[in-house]
């Protein structure tokens, strides 16, 4: 069987990370992406990539619509290594902490975490509120994790898409995939010594 992630893209800030994972796991032709993209996280796509979603179907092996319920992915028996949601919106991580799966992304969301397969949740907004922190809570109690794109600046990042690829390096470690991120992650090595 090969190995296989789901990717979701949804409306919140950040889908250079998507893309980001799109273009590391693409790289590696023994994996198989099946990529969902919701209507907002189109309009991001458009907004911030100056790029039309197309050109991020085109990078994963499978793409589907985000109405497609009757899709691979929103089974248990269609086994995954798990699912990144990146970025994800508050919205959908409120769907995925109280088990609504209303399209297929949270479905997918709501499969991997019933067959207690890792899925990842790069949730983006600041300021949070109280509901924010209860649905983050809800979700990790499932077994969820969910992993802020907050960048690291021990590495000293010269470029936002050092930034980025920091955060998509961390987030292939969590999918056991650190080889495939080991180029866009400097690990930490303690204070240097003086």
């Amino acid at each position: 069987m090969p190995r296989r992630i789901i990717i979701a893209i949804t409306g919140a800030t950040g889908a250079v990370y998507g893309l980001r994972l799109l273009q590391v796991l693409a790289a590696d032709p023994a994996l198989e992406t099946h990529l969902v993209i919701t209507p907002a996280g189109a309009a991001t796509i458009r907004q911030e990539l100056r790029m039309e979603p197309a050109e991020l179907k085109a990078l994963a092996t499978i793409s589907y619509g985000h109405r497609e319920i009757g899709a691979p992915i929103a089974s248990g028996s269609f086994a995954t290594d798990g699912m990144v949601i990146a970025p994800c919106s508050m919205n959908t991580l409120a769907a995925v902490a109280h088990g609504l799966s209303a399209n297929l992304v949270t479905r997918a969301a709501d499969v991997t975490l019933k067959e207690r397969r890792r899925l990842i949740l790069l949730a983006r907004e600041t300021p949070l509120t109280l509901a924010h922190l209860r649905n983050m809570a809800a979700v990790t109690e499932m077994g969820g994790l969910v992993a802020p794109p907050a960048p690291a600046f021990y590495n000293a990042p010269a470029s936002i898409s050092e930034m980025v690829d920091h955060t998509v390096g961390r987030t292939l470690d969590q999918l056991g995939l650190a080889e495939l991120g080991a180029g866009l992650v400097r690990r930490w090595a303690g204070f240097e010594r003086s």
